[in-house]
């Protein structure tokens, strides 16, 4: 391929970050099921862990099996570098102890994944990380809970339990009339669907355990650095403008330019919080990554057939889907996912709780777990689950009241999916 042409998304997505193994020739990345790698010298080692050579030290902090999935990433997001870490909550973790310190605050949407909106509430505070929350559908809210201790804005780009589509650049534009970074977790729509930093984002976050894996086998997290936050402006991010103590008073913003933000969550996140992704689970993930297209074409076609379904049901109340025609996001859907509006819908029944919890317990295909972006179709009811430990209040204000259940959709043969809905829903 000539160097001036750019490789599509598909191209991408089965060769970016990936080599013929040097040793073997193996084309498939192996699995370097290994804790620490052997130094060539005394002055090689010193280099590696003074950062003025890249390498690998221990598996903890970088392995060739996660390097990939990395370089992968950041190709598929269009962004500079990325860091693999153990989860998607170890993602938000390390990315935002490389912003805050005690006291400080970010802004996040309410219309988030239930366990994050534990994790912002509860867990942030043992470091003295407090958040601020916003509307969505209220981009002023976001301007107004702006303080001088603000330091990042949080949202999803498809919004979990689904179907609500944020509008990016206008909270991008709060964002840097503020100063501050916006993070957009980009786990419903994956790059394929939507690319947040060609919409103002900043720093771009990944459960990799739903759709980038997609089989529902590996747990694993992934930052991708966009490359064009300027962190030298001020001393507002002392850990990437001001001198570290660890690395000889290196200022990590300086050295490393457009992937310091990267580097900053390697160093100092996940060198010494300690959230390291196995080799093992980078594999499958890197495996599952190369049909991502495929997979999230199929999931949207397919999810966007099973809304139609449903919003002709005599039983559903309503079906939140930005990719019908009529909902009030499917402008933003149009605009930011033109390809498809993503596998997770939401929908109400009538009957309340009792009656989607009926729902849930009569589907045969249907698989009833909490994960999202299997190739399988899941379902939960999240009332009773996935947000059950948040107050009445605080799982409403998350779009999760109690009539409502939530689909994500595989890769089936349609017409299964739906004579599944179908005779679940004559039962209830």
């Amino acid at each position: 391929m000539s160097e001036d042409r750019v490789p599509g998304f598909a191209t991408l997505a089965v060769h970016a970050g990936a080599q013929p193994d040097p040793t073997t020739g193996a084309r498939i990345t192996p699995i370097y099921q290994t804790t620490g790698y052997v130094f060539n010298d005394a002055e090689h080692a010193a280099s590696l862990f003074g950062l003025q050579a890249f390498g690998n030290i221990y598996t903890r902090i970088m392995s060739p099996t996660s390097g990939v999935i990395e370089e992968r990433m950041a190709a598929l997001e269009g962004g500079t570098a990325g860091l693999a870490v153990a989860s998607g909550h170890a993602a938000q973790l390390v990315t935002l102890h490389a912003m805050m310190s005690p006291g400080d605050e970010f802004i996040a949407a309410r219309q988030l994944y239930g366990g994050s909106i534990n994790q912002f509430n509860h867990s942030f505070k043992s470091f003295g990380w407090n958040v601020k929350w916003a509307d969505i559908d209220d981009v002023e809210s976001f301007e107004r809970a702006v303080s001088p201790k603000t330091k990042a804005i949080f949202i999803e780009s498809i919004a979990n339990p689904g179907g609500v589509v944020t509008d990016i650049e206008a909270i991008a534009a709060v964002a840097k009339r503020a100063g501050v970074p916006l993070i957009v977790d980009n786990t419903l729509a994956t790059p394929y669907l939507c690319k947040p930093l060609d919409h103002g984002a900043d720093i771009v976050l990944h459960s990799m355990t739903k759709f980038i894996g997609g089989h529902g086998n590996s747990i694993g997290g992934m930052i991708v650095d966009g490359g064009k936050f300027n962190w030298m402006a001020s001393d507002r991010y002392p850990m990437l403008s001001q001198p570290r103590p660890e690395y000889n008073g290196m200022v990590l913003g300086e050295t490393f330019g457009n992937f310091a933000f990267a580097i900053a969550c390697r160093v100092l996140g996940l060198r010494d919080l300690g959230p390291a992704i196995s080799p093992f689970n980078s594999f499958l993930i890197l495996t599952g990554s190369e049909t991502l297209p495929l997979r999230m074409q199929r999931h949207s076609d397919n999810a966007k057939a099973v809304a139609e379904y449903l919003a002709a049901h005599p039983k559903v109340t309503w079906v939140s889907y930005a990719g019908l025609a009529g909902d009030r996001y499917n402008k933003l859907a149009q605009k930011y996912c033109p390809k498809g509006a993503g596998a997770v819908l939401t929908f109400g029944v009538e009957g309340g709780a009792e009656a989607g919890v009926k729902v849930v317990a009569e589907v045969e295909l249907f698989s009833h777990l909490a994960n999202l972006g299997d190739t399988r179709s899941l379902i939960i009811h999240p009332w009773s689950t996935t947000h059950s430990q948040l107050t009445e209040e605080q799982r409403k204000a998350a779009g999760a009241g109690p009539e409502m259940i939530r689909l994500s959709v595989g890769i089936e043969d349609v017409a299964d999916i739906i004579a599944d809905l179908d005779q679940a829903l004559a039962k209830t």
